[in-house]
């Protein structure tokens, strides 16, 4: 076991997931199912109950004591993802319910301002669902193309141009089936000024982002998997184009001031959060970043990386079984099929066995295709995880393959 691993107190920090600590059909329960949403610790689960028992209430507007309290956590939460992320300005954190909504918000704000018949939306063949249909409904509407930029054998991104025509990118920073990590740093630098916006859901929960680093326009993550509520996003975009942007919803907040002949709209963020939002979430959010930021993400890093290389090595030792994307660089998600056994009947006698993951096409039914198969098992680790719980899953694996000899 390296330094890394040593340092990293993984028992620790169990204590601080009441969930993990429980049997399934007889077995402890091994959570290896992370990619699809993160488990919560104690610190979020207590931050979102104090918070309804002594501080809710409607946010802005409110002169009442309750209605400050309860701003003043919504704001600090904002500054607080903005510090995370370094962004540069608070107005440029916005709060949607997902990454999916964030990317709709800008494929129909920004994309029906700016996109023309004849234009180009570039996007690799490992995104996820979501951020593949909102650029075609879009390219339906405008008659503009979508491009795909190919993934080789490993899983790894292609080479690609930039033209006259291209008027947007849209990446994944991490893929949620393959692990392969994009560069988008890189992928910006080629983007020559054309905006790009990244889907970081992946990315965010295992990963130092600096969006001035990376450079790129937009910048997506989900609340859920970063340890946090479900139903909460964020969306980060240049304050310069979402001054440009109309907005997505009209509703109450957004606006500055409403005639029936005209309705003038609100300053950055407030401009793209119609309605009462989700208070408790983006509470709960900041809880769940105080309590990443306190373990560390280089910590978590370096514990992710290493219990992937374990998980690797162990399940390529496993007779019959094919793990499909191998990139150079992934990060804490391996995706596998086992020759003759449906994807499936795999992830359900792992549940037998108290062994959670994910089968099917993981929402990215394009990159199924590429792969030539109908779906995968899929293994996905968090700071939680251990080398015990791979072992467990190998055990597992065995038990299939005993079932279906």
């Amino acid at each position: 076991m390296t330094t890394a691993m040593k340092a990293f107190d993984v028992a620790t920090v169990r204590q601080d997931f009441p969930i993990l600590h429980q049997e399934v059909h007889g077995h402890p329960l091994v959570y290896l199912d992370n990619a699809a949403s993160a488990q919560k610790p104690r610190a979020v689960i207590d931050a979102i109950s104090q918070f309804y028992s002594s501080d809710y209430s409607n946010i802005h507007r409110g002169v009442h004591a309750l209605s400050e309290r309860s701003t003043r956590k919504y704001e600090e939460a904002r500054i607080k993802i903005q510090r995370f992320l370094n962004a540069p300005d608070p107005r440029e954190i916005i709060f949607v319910r997902g990454t999916t909504e964030a990317i709709n918000l800008v494929a129909q704000s920004y994309g029906r301002k700016n996109i023309r018949r004849g234009d180009e939306i570039l996007i690799t063949a490992l995104e996820h669902h979501s951020n593949i249909v909102p650029w075609q409904i879009l390219c339906e509407e405008t008659g503009a193309t979508l491009r795909v930029i190919p993934v080789d054998d490993r899983g790894e991104v292609g080479d690609f141009e930039v033209t006259d025509r291209t008027k947007l990118i849209s990446i994944a920073h991490i893929s949620n089936v393959l692990g392969t990590v994009l560069p988008v740093r890189e992928i910006v630098k080629r983007a020559k000024g054309v905006p790009v916006m990244v889907d970081g859901a992946q990315a965010v929960p295992h990963m130092k982002v600096d969006l001035q680093e990376l450079g790129c326009d937009f910048y997506a993550f989900s609340s859920h998997k970063l340890y946090g509520p479900t139903g909460l996003g964020v969306l980060y975009g240049k304050a310069a184009l979402l001054e440009k942007m109309p907005p997505y919803q009209g509703g109450g907040d957004m606006i500055a001031s409403v005639t029936f002949e005209k309705t003038t709209y609100n300053t950055l963020p407030y401009k793209f959060e119609a309605g009462t939002p989700d208070i408790a979430g983006v509470v709960g959010l900041g809880a769940a970043i105080d309590y990443v930021q306190e373990i560390g993400l280089d910590n978590i890093s370096s514990y992710e990386s290493e219990l992937l290389d374990y998980a690797t090595r162990a399940l390529s030792k496993v007779e019959g079984l094919r793990i499909i994307g191998t990139a150079k660089h992934k990060a804490a998600t391996i995706s596998f099929v086992m020759e003759g056994i449906h994807p499936h009947d795999v992830g359900t006698i792992l549940d037998r066995q108290g062994i959670a993951v994910r089968t099917g096409h993981h929402c990215a039914q394009p990159l199924m295709d590429r792969f030539g198969v109908p779906a995968t098992t899929r293994a996905s680790l968090a700071f939680y995880n251990t080398r015990e719980e791979i072992d467990a899953l190998v055990r597992g694996l065995a038990k299939v393959k005993e079932i279906f000899d």
